[in-house]
């Protein structure tokens, strides 16, 4: 069985979920084909929670009306009989008088996770209705009826496997199952979300709960490129990376993969195909176990990166000084990012800084601390080996003119980082993109 996920801009338009159920119906192997939101959805349903939660009622009504009538005009261009047409309408009708009665009642954070659970179930719903106007074998198999998470907020794998392979056995016939991105259960039985980007976990989950022949996810770009094509013009797609150079780009800033979504199909081995719903022909990306050479595969950049610097004489010789300033960040749940050492100082980089002034408060009394915001972790990776040569030289002969603030290299054999200002990220792209790959 193969486990396939389509994004929000590939089902978008009515045009191109009428392709999706194209690309899906291309063999006969037995599908989960997991859906996001339409485009533009669950940014309405944010916005509706933001409207809610500020008191504003009438913004909120008209943040409605508004997405009824794109969903009114969508279901008329995706539906061709006036019995789906009508059918599809008394599906959204229920969910939109969920929105109306949120105008009346008070607002709160499990009231928020149910709206923003809304795209997916709309969306994977209409879908579902299109493939069978069109003569298509397909059924629901609803997320919130296997996907669950743990008291941490993670997927709870051995539960979800357990769910899904209870619930298979009734779809024995169907070769298509359509399930949603995204939502989930917390431990509690409370809607909730993946997060953003959440749909590519929920992918990897599903293929690794079901052992899935493979994965593929589906975007508007033929695989994961060697830089960032939004900022270099000289980009090509990568025929092949493992999964740990894969999740070492994804993490640095690929944003055609949700970095958590590596590890589910990693731990059982199941290859992930990245594609181009736009160009379904295209080979795109495969992510497997193994990796096709030794040399540099891709860059990305991560940006919103604050680096702090602790300098203390007291850490000369003095045995526990790490663990003091790893505490602090424990403390406050702030994941580092890069790390650099000398004997009398040491800088880490962090890219959520919500509380940043109340680390730095505490890191004060350490040391001296110096904060440098607005910067950018350009990560380098490959299939490396400490002893090849030539990779380093060319790294800095094509960075010779622009600051770097940190390096971390040594610690993965898959991602040299460098940290600079943000002012030079694009600069800095475009002269790697030259260095290592010649374009």
């Amino acid at each position: 069985m193969q486990v396939l996920k389509f994004g929000g801009t590939s089902v978008g338009k009515p045009e191109r979920m009428k392709s999706v159920a194209q690309i899906i119906t291309r063999n006969d192997e037995p599908k989960v084909v997991v859906l996001s939101a339409l485009s533009g959805t669950t940014n309405a349903l944010v916005g509706l929670g933001e409207s809610l939660a500020a008191g504003k009622k009438p913004e909120a009504k008209d943040r409605i009306d508004t997405l009824r009538a794109h969903y009114d005009g969508f279901i008329a261009e995706l539906l061709d009989s006036q019995a789906k047409q009508s059918e599809a309408r008394s599906i959204i009708d229920e969910h939109f008088e969920f929105f109306e009665i949120t105008l009346k009642i008070s607002f709160n954070e499990a009231l928020n996770r149910d709206i923003l659970a809304q795209g997916e179930l709309m969306s994977t719903k209409l879908f579902t209705l299109y493939l069978q106007e069109q003569g298509i074998n397909a059924a629901l198999l609803p997320a919130l009826e296997f996907m669950q998470t743990n008291e941490e907020g993670e997927p709870d794998i051995a539960a979800i496997s357990d769910a899904l392979n209870t619930k298979l056995p009734e779809f024995e016939n169907i070769p298509l199952l359509i399930t949603q991105g995204y939502i989930c259960k917390n431990h509690k039985g409370e809607i909730d979300n993946l997060q953003r980007g959440g749909s590519d976990y929920t992918a990897s989950l599903i293929g690794a709960a079901i052992k899935a022949s493979e994965v593929q996810i589906w975007t508007d770009i033929d695989g994961m490129h060697n830089n960032d094509p939004r900022v270099v013009d000289k980009t090509f797609p990568i025929a092949e990376l493992s999964f740990d150079e894969a999740a070492e780009l994804a993490y640095f800033g690929a944003k055609i993969l949700h970095p958590a979504s590596i590890w589910p199909a990693q731990k059982y081995g199941i290859p992930v195909k990245l594609l181009n719903t736009m160009q379904p022909e295209a080979k795109g990306t495969i992510i497997s176990k193994t990796t096709n050479s030794d040399d540099v595969k891709a860059l990305a950049a991560k940006d919103g990166i604050t680096a702090i610097k602790v300098k203390s004489s007291r850490m000369l010789l003095a045995y526990g000084f790490l663990r003091k300033i790893f505490e602090i960040f424990e403390k406050y749940k702030t994941s580092i990012d890069m790390i650099t050492t000398s004997e009398v100082a040491v800088s880490v980089t962090i890219d959520e800084d919500a509380n940043l002034n109340k680390i730095v408060k505490e890191l004060n009394q350490l040391g001296q601390v110096e904060i440098d915001s607005g910067q950018t972790i350009i990560c380098v990776v490959g299939n490396f080996v400490a002893e090849q040569k030539g990779i380093v030289n060319k790294i800095f002969e094509s960075l010779a003119d622009i600051p770097i603030r940190m390096i971390s290299y040594g610690g993965s054999r898959h991602n040299i980082s460098l940290l600079t200002d943000s002012a030079n990220k694009e600069k800095a792209l475009k002269r790697l993109n030259e260095h290592l790959f010649g374009l």
